[in-house]
């Protein structure tokens, strides 16, 4: 039974086995309600028909009365932890594996989803599971069973009182189920429309100072609106889908209600039935009606929950990279033999393509935007995998080595730099975590970081804005280059590294950079030609394809594409507006 809720809930095998418990106490709780009415009844009966023992029974049923205070009480208090605490611990542990599975997984998953689809996953979507796994399931669960034990005791008591009683349950429950479809529908929709307005809020905030600069305000606005008000009927839609066949089990209970006093009247008039058990059956229905009431409302909310479920077993469910969890090339040449991969159906970025980077040389990729150059990096890094042939690192297939250990022999600046919500300190440091001050600093100083922090009112302790939105591109830069250069690793992987630099900041990097590169693997992805004509080994690339290699030298003297494009930017940097 614990296996079979871990997969239908998405649990870990604690988080069932507390759903189980919580579900257990939960329904002791409901059937300890009935103990209040069972001793009214009691003291009732004792009055009625034994009035002159009433004063010897007293203490009696004080004493019950204490006792059965006792028994809500105590089964309330394991209730409570069992309820909550270990819901909220299981809700902790399922963000931690969530988080932690989008950490293992390629980057493909992540050019399939939306940004903002995943962070509904990890944040509404699981604060919904709470909610479920502390009050719907546990007490639907436990509404159904103490209504059968109670409904059990009535038939042995009365049959005909019972089916007076009870008679409509079955078609009340019968009603938001037999709505499923509908209310599944209208969830799904309500669900799509509330992740489109997130997305359009996401996409808004990114983009604001193009919508600004462009004067596109009244059109985004336009769209959200749309967006907005599809979402607001489509959460009349599923809150009417829902609440129809609720109500309509309501009415099925308050008919039942009816019935049974009818019944009851008329039994207790033909003088079948004593007047202690009459009231007996009007109190015991109500007490049944009120968790029945309860498991309605808590079967429609269930199957929207069931989406969200869905979500978040499609991503713990998704396939990560696998492979060894240690790294231990013989050197660290870098081959690509035969090395196809598409992003997308159609979409070719690399064709059988095959080049060797030598350990101790500065191995440039060159060619026309979208020649597959930052590609090819981001496969060395295992970001992605290749769709056919192989890449080897010191005669390792990286697809046989965990991207972790793997990205511990690599150093990267990538042309687009992400920044962390926190210090310039901590940013650099993300390039070794164990690094001290020193070592960080050292590093920033390397990558010509003082110029602009130490201009800062706190420094190096200046706490970043958003992905660091206060700094120019340069100086984003710089501290990418400062992390790789922390992190010193074997191969150093350098994507346009100084696209954004200034000519004076650009040379004084690459002097730090040409003492960080000596004896070590670099491949560099480069639009200035200029900048990697003194690389050892230059890869022309084209569509794709590798077109030509060579030295820089004897690529401008084979008056082939990399000539080409050399002489095309000579001209462009004569221009003059």
């Amino acid at each position: 039974m614990t296996h079979r809720l871990m997969d239908m809930f998405a649990l870990t095998e604690k988080g069932a086995k507390g759903l189980v418990k919580a579900t257990l106490l939960s329904t002791l709780s409901n059937i300890t309600l009935f103990l209040p009415v069972a001793l009214s009844l009691l003291t009732v009966k004792v009055l009625l028909e034994q009035p002159e023992s009433f004063q010897a029974c007293l203490g009696q049923l004080c004493l019950a009365c204490l006792v059965a205070v006792a028994l809500i009480y105590i089964v309330a208090w394991f209730q409570y932890p069992s309820l909550y605490i270990n819901t909220y611990e299981e809700s902790t542990e399922r963000r931690l594996r969530l988080a932690e599975k989008l950490r293992k997984l390629p980057l493909s998953f992540f050019s399939r989803h939306e940004l903002s689809t995943l962070t509904n996953a990890l944040c509404s979507d699981t604060a919904d599971l709470d909610q479920m796994f502390s009050h719907y399931i546990p007490q639907m669960a436990a509404s159904a069973i103490s209504t059968l034990v109670v409904a059990l005791m009535m038939f042995i008591y009365d049959w005909r009182m019972a089916i007076a009683a009870l008679w409509a349950v079955p078609l009340a429950i019968l009603c938001p189920i037999l709505g499923k479809r509908v209310q599944d529908r209208c969830g799904r929709a309500n669900i799509s429309a509330k992740l489109a307005v997130a997305a359009h809020i996401q996409q808004t905030l990114e983009n604001v100072v193009e919508i600004r600069a462009f004067q596109l305000e009244e059109d985004d606005d336009k769209a959200f609106r749309k967006k907005a008000d599809r979402q607001v009927r489509c959460e009349i839609g599923s809150e009417l889908a829902s609440g129809i066949f609720v109500s309509s089990g309501f009415i099925m209970l308050k008919f039942a209600m009816a019935s049974c006093l009818i019944v009851g009247v008329t039994l207790y008039a033909a003088g079948s039935l004593p007047l202690i058990d009459f009231i007996g059956f009007a109190f015991a229905s109500v007490l049944v009606y009120t968790p029945i009431e309860s498991l309605l409302q808590n079967i429609a909310a269930t199957f929207n929950t069931k989406l969200r479920i869905g979500r978040i077993k499609a991503i713990l469910d998704e396939p990560v990279q696998g492979g060894q969890a240690f790294f231990k090339p013989s050197g660290h040449d870098i081959d690509f033999e035969d090395v196809s991969f598409s992003y997308s159906a159609g979409r070719t970025a690399l064709s059988h393509f095959s080049m060797n980077a030598k350990e101790g040389e500065v191995t440039a990729l060159v060619g026309p935007s979208g020649s597959g150059k930052s590609t090819a990096t981001r496969l060395v890094s295992r970001f992605w995998d290749p769709d056919a042939g192989r890449i080897r690192i010191g005669g390792v297939d990286i697809s046989s080595v965990e991207p972790e250990a793997l990205l511990a022999d690599i150093s990267t600046v990538f042309q687009d730099v992400t920044l962390m919500n926190g210090t310039i300190l901590e940013n650099i440091r993300l390039g070794r975590s164990g690094a001290s001050d020193e070592e960080v600093l050292k590093a920033a100083r390397l990558a010509c970081c003082d110029d602009f922090a130490l201009a800062l009112p706190d420094g190096y302790d200046t706490v970043l804005s958003e992905n660091g939105s206060s700094l120019s591109g340069g100086e984003r830069q710089r501290i990418s280059i400062a992390r790789a250069i922390l992190k010193n690793a074997p191969i150093i992987l350098l994507d346009e590294a100084t696209a954004s630099l200034d000519t004076e900041n650009e040379s004084r990097i690459q002097a730090a950079l040409s003492s960080l590169l000596k004896g070590r693997t670099v491949l560099v992805v480069a639009h200035r030609l200029r900048t990697v004509m003194a690389a050892d080994h230059i890869v022309v690339l084209k569509e794709g394809r590798k077109v030509e290699e060579g030295t820089g030298e004897s690529l401008m003297a084979s008056q082939g594409l990399f000539s080409q494009m050399a002489e095309r930017q000579l001209k462009s940097s004569r221009w003059r507006m």
